[in-house]
């Protein structure tokens, strides 16, 4: 089972964040959780910071981007149809058993997805994608991935992030959505990346402006990781 890519790359997409609430609306069923805590992050990546696009899916130069928090991945999937990777059409039959749009997202059958997401190994995959980059001289593509903030509990991400401070992986970017409400978790989610090298900030997960600047603002010498702090269930709005 794959997907074309049915829209001519040429065309232009009609999209933007307004329309966000109704193409995940399309997609019923399979989930009581509301999946919009992070739909401003991702648009906001896909929208200002990502250089990647459906022209751009087997260019060695695009940037990558992981999704780790992939479970009920609603919201990644209304931001791939907005920017063009994936027929809106096929948002209807998410969850379905013929459907290409699983419960995980699968790079085999989702055009733009570098990796079929899995909870807990999506920092681990993009460190030794970045590895890779570097050995091939490719030094301009950057790396983001999204974690969920219980995902750094996890050995492998711990040792993930302790190993690409040490190798200076320069390009490689995470955000960490936080929906815990604690400032003290906040506190040691930045701390813990803190301590091995890497450069932090923590900013509003539900302000776009805020988020473009955390995105696009760091160092050119060490990886980069971003708290997002956002309320769960959060109703999609503009910011």
């Amino acid at each position: 089972m794959t997907i074309e890519l049915l829209r001519p790359p040429q065309a232009v997409i009609q999209y933007d964040y307004h329309d966000l609430a109704g193409l995940m609306g399309l997609m019923t069923g399979h989930s009581d959780a509301e999946t919009s805590s992070a739909l401003d992050v991702l648009w906001v990546l896909y929208d200002r910071v990502l250089q990647v696009s459906p022209r751009r899916i087997d260019d060695d130069e695009r940037d990558r981007f992981f999704l780790s928090k992939g479970n009920d991945p609603k919201a990644y999937y209304a931001v791939l149809a907005a920017t063009g990777f994936i027929e809106p059409r096929l948002l209807t039959g998410y969850g379905d058993y013929d459907s290409p749009l699983g419960l995980h997202p699968d790079r085999v059958l989702v055009p733009g997805v570098e990796a079929s997401s899995s909870r807990g190994h999506g920092l681990p995959l993009a460190v030794g994608t970045a590895l890779g980059l570097r050995a091939r001289g490719l030094e301009q593509p950057r790396l983001w991935v999204m974690l969920g903030d219980g995902e750094l509990d996890e050995g492998a991400n711990q040792e993930a992030v302790s190993f690409a401070g040490h190798a200076e992986l320069n390009r490689l970017n995470v955000v960490v959505i936080d929906d815990s409400g604690s400032a003290a978790r906040a506190a040691e989610l930045q701390r813990r990346f803190a301590s091995e090298g890497w450069s932090v900030q923590h900013v509003d997960g539900h302000d776009h402006g805020k988020l473009e600047l955390a995105f696009t603002g760091a160092p050119d010498n060490r990886p980069h990781a971003v708290v997002a702090r956002v309320r769960s269930r959060q109703a999609i709005s503009r910011s």
